[in-house]
């Protein structure tokens, strides 16, 4: 009886403190409204949970968070909270916010950014260009891959583009006749992850043509991973338990490949061998001012890279294909241009992209619709008052480009696709467009990201025409980066005026 006595008393008390935890997190949860109800927002789902299941049930459904966080812009204004378990966020739509929080380095990223640092217990993108939150550390970081991106090597990468949106356009052409089926998102998703793996770490992956590389789908399910980690409980999900461990394989993959790829380079440099001035060296050079840096320090910018440098280009690249099959006069304008600018060259010089005017239009109209990376986040250290709402200090303040990009208040007809909103000449609202964000933290790869678009583009342009295969849905897909739904699922046919012409050589 004594033993059982014990076990009893045991449990009682357990029971007690589990209970006083309990009270306790909930009165930690009543001070967090406290703290932030005077702030506009929807009706909380719970007390417990806040708005968590409306996320989770939206997640499930694949449906895009941001749609219905415009919604709650649209009707609650500006300024908006949104509350998840114990936690509170602050979503500004505001060209006031965007200006004050992305243009300044007083603002550090938030602790979001823990997530990809570490993926359910696996690390990631670790301390790499995106996630690294200590400005002063990222800032060196910065300024030594800076040259990596400057005019004359980024001048030096058409050869490389040119070579591998010519193996695309090879690939197509022999599926141009206007029966066959082709996944865009599919091959452009190959085709930028060539381009990065060759001009960033020297690799010849080849994925164009190999039906085997694992990388494709390693990338595609770390970044479905992304998304999962939105759900705080996922981790202890029975039914993601799978997943996750696919996710963490694949993150195991990625590291693996990025540590051959880096010890091949240094051994080569201890050879002296010649190598390329491309990112890879520049990470190498960082790790030579930095007593510290570990080889997995190296290996989280391999990373990052890796898989920014393909992922977003594709996305764009799809999407605006997509959006040109279903309009056929901005299509027909701007192969026009090609027309006029290309003509039946085969190599694109780097003059040539100067002299392309409606593409660029086109192309961040695409980004306007579709921003494939579509928001960052800062903390605010000290209260501030934005639109009229105090904000606390303490608080995870949250920017979107595709909420801001699709608000009637910026722009007329805002889910029609108009390349002209970006002519030279027409108004544009300022700081509600940001796709590469904005300020001292902007995407270091955005002007070798839209090179390398314009030049697959253009072939594109150049040597075919598009039909959107019946039945697609045009949802979107978000899987930590923005994506058609369908793959952009086109038949394609050569260019009837093109027939006669032969494509030279320059």
């Amino acid at each position: 009886m004594g033993v059982w006595n014990f076990i009893t008393e045991a449990f009682i008390l357990l029971l007690i403190l589990v209970v006083i935890c309990f009270l306790l997190y909930c009165g930690y949860i009543h001070y967090t409204h406290m703290k932030y109800d005077h702030i506009p927002g929807p009706p909380r789902d719970s007390f417990l949970f806040g708005h968590s299941p409306t996320i989770i049930k939206l997640m499930k459904n694949n449906m895009v968070i941001y749609d219905t966080f415009l919604e709650w812009v649209e009707k609650y204004g500006p300024v908006i909270r949104i509350n998840g378990l114990h936690s509170t966020f602050v979503l500004v739509a505001s060209p006031e916010g965007v200006k004050e929080f992305l243009m300044s380095p007083k603002y550090t990223k938030d602790e979001f950014y823990k997530r990809i640092e570490t993926m359910f217990g696996a690390r990631f993108m670790g301390k790499g260009l995106v996630t690294d939150r200590d400005y002063d550390h990222w800032h060196k970081q910065r300024r030594i891959m800076d040259p990596a991106f400057s005019r004359t090597y980024l001048i030096g990468l058409m050869g490389t583009f040119n070579e591998k949106a010519e193996d695309l356009v090879d690939l197509l052409a022999d599926k141009a006749d206007g029966k066959c089926q082709v996944g865009m998102h599919e091959v452009l998703s190959r085709v930028t992850l060539d381009v990065i793996a060759k001009v960033a770490f020297g690799m010849e992956l080849n994925s164009l043509h190999d039906d085997q590389t694992p990388f494709p789908r390693a990338i595609s399910t770390v970044m479905r991973g992304m998304v999962e980690t939105r759900n705080p409980l996922a981790m202890y999900t029975p039914g993601k338990q799978a997943f996750i461990r696919d996710v963490k394989e694949n993150i195991k993959l990625l590291r693996k490949t990025g540590r051959e790829c880096i010890e091949r380079r240094m051994q080569a440099i201890q050879d002296g061998e010649d190598i390329p001035m491309d990112i890879l060296t520049q990470i190498l050079k960082g790790a030579e001012l930095e007593d510290d840096c570990s080889l997995e320090d190296l290996i989280d910018n391999f990373v990052t890279f890796f898989i920014a440098g393909q992922e977003t280009t594709a996305n764009q690249l799809s999407f605006a294909v997509m959006e040109l099959a279903k309009n056929p006069e901005i299509l027909t304008r701007v192969q026009s241009e090609v027309d006029d600018v290309i003509g039946s060259k085969r190599d694109i010089e780097y003059e040539d992209l100067g002299k392309l005017k409606y593409l660029p239009q086109v192309l961040k109209e695409t980004l306007r619709l579709y921003p494939t990376a579509p928001g960052t986040s800062r903390t605010l250290k000290e209260e501030m008052v934005i639109e009229g709402v105090r904000i606390p200090p303490g608080t995870t303040m949250m920017f979107n480009s595709y909420i801001m990009g699709r608000m009637e208040k910026f722009y007329e007809d805002p889910l029609v696709f108009n390349p002209d909103r970006f002519h030279p000449d027409a108004p544009k609202p300022g700081y509600a467009y940001f796709p590469f964000s904005l300020g001292p933290r902007s995407c270091i790869g955005q002007v070798f990201a839209q090179m390398e678009a314009k030049v697959v583009m253009a072939k594109l342009l150049q040597r075919f025409e598009f039909e959107l295969v019946e039945g697609q849905s045009f949802r979107i897909l978000d899987t930590g980066t923005l994506r058609p739904w369908d793959g952009v699922i086109c038949r394609l046919r050569p260019r009837a005026e093109r027939k006669s012409k032969k494509i030279i050589n320059k």
